[in-house]
């Protein structure tokens, strides 16, 4: 296997189908904040926010997929769903343990991970090829 500095078709495809998948998360918790509230045990509002963040991350990181090559992607995309699993395990964990605050450990990852998610993709340096070619377009 070798190794390229560029993003290939597939890793291409990949991140815009991790970015499509935050939207329409987003939009799930937002169409469904009221019963995802009860069964999850969060208040509404909670949910709306996650909606509203998982679907900025997410079109930030659609957008963004011309911008930065897949290494940059790359970690951030590890750390993000490593996050989602470990809070997904630490929820379930607690609710079983008949806690009501898994569902919002869960729930309260959706808000901050994505608006980090994209703050870290969007302050990224797009590399030194991308870098020289935004330069020359601005000239």
């Amino acid at each position: 296997m070798t190794l390229t500095r560029e993003s290939t078709p597939l890793m291409t495809a990949g991140i815009v189908a991790d970015g499509v998948f935050k939207v329409l998360l987003g939009a799930g918790a937002l169409l469904g904040a009221g019963p995802l509230g009860d069964l999850l045990d969060v208040p509404v509002w909670l949910l709306i926010v996650a909606g509203v963040a998982l679907m900025s991350g997410g079109a930030v990181e659609i957008r963004y997929v011309s911008k930065r090559p897949a290494r940059v992607f790359t970690p951030f995309m590890v750390a993000y769903d490593s996050g989602w699993a470990l809070t997904a395990i630490a929820g379930q964990v607690l609710a079983r343990q008949g806690s009501s605050s898994g569902g919002e450990i869960w729930v309260g990852y959706q808000v901050i991970a994505p608006i980090v998610f994209a703050a870290l993709l969007i302050s990224s340096s797009p590399g030194p090829d991308r870098a020289a070619e935004l330069l020359a377009d601005h000239r």
